[in-house]
């Protein structure tokens, strides 16, 4: 019986003889493990990105809005546009009515044209606060400082920017201390917030927050606040609980009626996002399995041939000694080292794919090692299983008939 060693350099030796067969029959099988690399790597990319970028509230924080959060059912959106706007009144009676609060802010937004000097800006996204939400959100303030509690009290006319205002408006200067005029009122800015980036194609620093009062002074009351609670997280429930019973209370909406609001919560988003991502991998999955099966046909199909070609070497084999074991352990050897031969290469292609994304975007890509071994692993169960007919046939070939052929 001829060593592990020797299996694999008689393939190896083989593979060599038919240089462009070779190349041929593993191109199928490397598409399918680098798309499948390359898939993974995408959907666990995106889930970090989507936690870093898009779930943007802390695990303590929670949010009660008039309209859904994420846009998924077009029939919901229709209908929460009927429901009664948020004010800021519903947000008091909210604090006063959830004991596990520990603060409670608001926020509303629109659109705004910007001016400085002879530059001008439209369609900024106008925003408006209390002065808490500077510890409740996200974002980062690198400049300056946010605005107080007595200047949202005495609707001051005061702002801060976010980074691409900054650079398109105020390249190259401080921005604290600047007066820049918003829907043709002056605005002095207090600071500029750090670069959030985009997300999913839209520009997530083009923006400008004024205190809340201030908002509500040149906009009115038209529009529907969104309420933001920062809670412990050991009473982050409750607080949820408490926070939707209390504005149940305030809109009068009876026991067993659904509720004329919604919640959103960080771990809610990161769920609807992996729903969404599971199926599109799925679907990557099915089709990069598809790839690679037909990879592994053509190997099979690539070995017959090699079996019929081969006839009186497996019969010289034969009847110097080989058992019909050692022939079916050669050409499943041949079949498994050239589907390792293409996972390989199929590995690197991902591996190379995720280096793209992650040096030409800010998308966080990266092979995870288990990743490149399941390449492996499906590498191998496919050499073995398209390999095991091709080699059965020659391992039965009669050694007298195998010998008479030319």
């Amino acid at each position: 019986m001829l060593a592990l060693r020797d299996n694999i350099a008689q393939s190896l030796e083989s593979l060599r003889a038919h240089k462009l067969r070779t190349v041929l029959t593993l191109i199928g099988l490397t598409m399918g493990v680098a798309t499948l690399i390359t898939v993974m790597t995408i959907v666990q990319g995106a889930n970090l990105y989507v936690e870093q970028k898009i779930a943007t509230l802390g695990s303590d924080v929670f949010q009660l809005s008039r309209t859904p959060f994420t846009l998924t059912d077009f029939d919901l959106i229709i209908k929460s546009l009927r429901y009664k706007n948020l004010h800021m009144d519903d947000l008091r009676a909210v604090r006063d009515g959830c004991r596990d609060c520990l603060l409670a802010g608001a926020s509303v937004s629109g659109n705004a044209r910007l001016q400085y000097g002879n530059k001008e800006l439209n369609d900024i996204t106008f925003i408006g606060q209390t002065a808490n939400m500077g510890t409740i959100d996200s974002r980062t303030v690198i400049e300056g400082r946010y605005f107080t509690e007595v200047e949202d009290d005495r609707a001051a006319y005061v702002c801060l920017i976010g980074a691409d205002v900054l650079d398109q408006l105020l390249p190259g200067s401080n921005a604290a201390g600047q007066v820049i005029r918003i829907d043709n009122q002056d605005f002095t800015v207090l600071g500029a917030f750090d670069r959030i980036g985009s997300v999913l194609g839209q520009n997530q620093d083009n923006f400008v927050i004024v205190p809340m009062n201030t908002y509500l002074r040149m906009r009115g009351t038209r529009s529907s606040i969104v309420m933001n609670f920062k809670a412990p997280a050991a009473a982050f429930d409750n607080a949820v609980d408490e926070a939707t019973l209390a504005l149940r209370a305030k809109r009068h909406v009876r026991p067993g009626m659904d509720n004329d609001f919604f919640v959103g919560t960080k771990d809610s988003f990161m769920s609807l996002w992996k729903s969404i991502s599971s199926a599109f991998f799925a679907v990557f999955i099915m089709v990069s399995s598809i790839s690679a099966v037909v990879g592994g046909i053509v190997i099979m199909n690539v070995m017959l041939v090699s079996v019929t070609e081969r006839t009186k070497e497996i019969g010289v084999r034969r009847a110097v000694g080989a058992s019909q074991g050692d022939i079916l352990r050669q050409f499943l050897a041949e079949s498994v080292v050239q589907c390792l031969l293409g996972g390989a290469v199929g590995i690197m292609g991902g591996f190379l794919c995720a280096l793209a994304l992650r040096t030409l975007t800010s998308f966080p890509a990266s092979v995870q090692t288990w990743v490149a071994l399941l390449g492996v692993f499906l590498s191998s169960a496919i050499g073995l299983f398209f390999g095991i007919y091709p080699a059965m046939r020659a391992s039965k070939l009669d050694p007298v008939v195998a010998l008479r052929s030319e």
